[in-house]
């Protein structure tokens, strides 16, 4: 089978790079509008694309009535988020929380998830994942027809539950990938979630 985008309906093209761009971490995007509501969101259009400085991507659409995201909107307003790496056993929260509300209502509170504070940063990261990424927007910009709006986030901060980092010989935070368990995102409503662990030396 050989797909020819160009000749694709644009929504037929989505389900097609969600179904081969796999599998696809999920960032669990905790942010805030100006008045302190909290907003939370998974995204799988999401990558790490810096080291120095440290940078990650969000590829952010928008609402079914075209308006911004409230992820977007907040980021845009207030300059910080916080992204989570969460497990497998929050797969039906993490989907839940993509519901569309009314902007200000916190998908927090429907998904009966906690906050804890996060030091000399002003936002909360959420209690359950084991990985959460305290981020300050470093550049925006828009790409596409839509448009799709790209966040770059500075990462400042990153808190790891000590069940699942040792140090390694090199001093290093060494993380057990099998304890972070970490939800991935396949095509349609489907997940993966962590298997066995295939370790193969890269060349000197």
């Amino acid at each position: 089978m050989l797909l020819e985008l160009d000749n694709m309906e644009k929504s037929d093209v989505y389900h097609a790079l969600t179904q081969v761009v796999v599998p696809r971490p999920v960032a669990w995007v905790l942010s805030s509008n100006q008045q302190g509501a909290l907003n939370l969101a998974p995204f799988s259009y999401f990558s790490a694309v810096c080291s120095d400085p440290p940078l990650i991507m969000l590829s952010i659409g928008s609402k079914p009535d075209g308006s911004p995201k409230d992820t977007y909107a907040n980021i845009a307003d207030t300059e910080k988020f916080v992204i989570h790496i969460e497990g497998s056993d929050l797969a039906t929260k993490v989907t839940h929380s993509s519901v569309t509300l009314p902007r200000g209502e916190s998908e927090i509170e429907l998904c009966d998830l906690e906050t804890v504070e996060v030091e000399d940063f002003g936002l909360p990261r959420i209690l359950g994942p084991k990985i959460a990424m305290s981020c300050s927007l470093y550049q925006q910009q828009e790409i596409g027809n839509a448009p799709q709006r790209l966040i770059f986030g500075r990462i400042e901060k990153i808190w790891l539950d000590d069940a699942v980092v040792e140090m390694d010989q090199q001093g290093r935070p060494k993380i057990d990938a099998a304890l972070v368990d970490p939800l991935a995102r396949l095509g349609g409503s489907d997940y993966q979630t962590f298997g066995d662990v295939v370790t193969v030396p890269r060349p000197a």
